[in-house]
């Protein structure tokens, strides 16, 4: 029994192998948006400390 493969992934499967330099496009725009480095401790916790407190019910004027 095979597998089915649609035709944009056919096409995208044969696309990128007569345009190998994509990939690396790819790449970059993956650690553009999703691949976060770890932040250093010390913006966390400057972060942390400046971070106010939100009320139990937000609308509450007093």
């Amino acid at each position: 029994m095979a597998l089915y493969e649609s035709e944009h992934t056919k096409f995208m499967r044969e696309w990128l192998e007569k345009h190998p330099e994509e990939r690396i496009e790819q790449q970059k725009g993956r650690a553009l948006w999703w691949d976060k480095a770890p932040r250093p401790l010390a913006a966390m916790k400057e972060t942390e400390a400046a971070t106010v407190p939100s009320k139990a019910y937000y609308y509450d004027a007093n």
